[in-house]
């Protein structure tokens, strides 16, 4: 296992394949993350045990408010594409995030346009 340090506690990758990636946190009390976004992938938090604050900056058209989430252990909370956020850890805890990037059916571009030949022999 890759354990990676972190101030607020420890990650570990548990998987990492293709638009899909598990990591599992264990944060101590008082601990946070930076203030961050991701410009592609979702970002769900499910929590084991302890809890764990979700802070999501959202602009609701009248300016950008924050929108905090306590999440208890087998609660769970996702984060779109582009929304800045930041969790705390307000009780040590054991999470998981979990991320993943959907793939856009309508990503072509096409230069021309498909058909059949008409010589077939």
């Amino acid at each position: 296992m890759d354990i990676q340090g972190k101030i607020w506690g420890q990650t570990t990758p548990l998987f990492c394949k293709n638009n899909v990636e598990i990591h599992r946190i264990e944060g101590v009390s008082g601990g946070f993350c930076s203030f961050h976004c991701h410009k592609y992938k979702f970002n769900r938090f499910f929590v084991e045990s302890g809890r764990l604050q979700i802070t999501i900056q959202k602009d609701y058209g009248y300016g950008v408010l924050d929108d905090i989430t306590v999440l208890n252990p087998g609660q769970q909370t996702t984060v779109s594409p582009g929304q800045y956020h930041k969790f705390e850890v307000l009780e040590d805890c054991v999470a998981y995030e979990i991320y993943w990037v959907e793939l856009d059916p309508n990503d072509i571009e096409r230069l021309t346009i498909g058909g059949m030949n008409e010589d077939k022999n």
